[in-house]
């Protein structure tokens, strides 16, 4: 796979992860892994790593656009 191809996935990737966290921080919906209720702290953390990641990712497409 090429490099624009693999950043531009990835920042797909993680906006739908940043996404879904968001969703849920807005929703307030709760989450449980056997028994155990995930905080909501957890989905701010989730949020701002994968929008970073997707940022960064997105970043690098537009700068490489004139150079490949």
């Amino acid at each position: 796979m090429k490099y624009r191809k693999y950043c531009t996935a990835s920042g797909l990737l993680f906006s739908l992860v940043a996404l879904a966290h968001l969703l849920r921080l807005i929703y307030g919906m709760s989450v449980q892994i056997e028994g155990f209720a995930v905080p909501m702290f957890a989905s701010w953390i989730g949020f701002v790593i994968p929008a970073c990641l997707a940022f960064w990712a997105f970043r690098i497409v537009r700068a490489s656009r004139n150079t490949w």
